[in-house]
């Protein structure tokens, strides 16, 4: 789990990002994001909606596997606000290996990535 420095407080911060932000459209996931130049982390909130999977179990697996996923490239984000919004159940038993490239590549697609590699 990713710590609480990283995630949303309020729904006015995601409202923004929905408003304002720039964003990056995968084949199970999409990226809102927008720079956000009074903090020096990022933050990030996982979407995953009724329409993906009826089952709240599944919904949370996907959402801890995407904030695992986050934290261990934490690194290499830069200071943004990140909304992913989940399209496709299929997350949830995707290899992590599979989870980690689709993330990075995104991240790298978007610009949030620091890492140039």
């Amino acid at each position: 789990m990713i710590s609480r420095i990283h995630r949303f407080h309020g729904h006015g911060s995601l409202r923004y990002v929905y408003q304002n932000g720039k964003t990056v459209r995968g084949p199970l996931c999409s990226i809102k994001y927008s720079r956000n130049e009074r903090r020096k982390s990022y933050r990030l909130a996982v979407v995953v909606s009724k329409k993906v999977h009826k089952s709240a179990v599944k919904r949370n697996r996907i959402r801890r596997r995407l904030y695992e996923t986050y934290r261990l490239t934490a690194s290499d984000i830069e200071a943004y606000d990140i909304v992913l919004t989940v399209f496709h159940e299929q997350i949830a038993e995707m290899p992590i290996e599979e989870v980690h490239a689709m993330v990075k590549a995104q991240l790298k697609q978007a610009g949030i990535s620091t890492k140039k590699s």
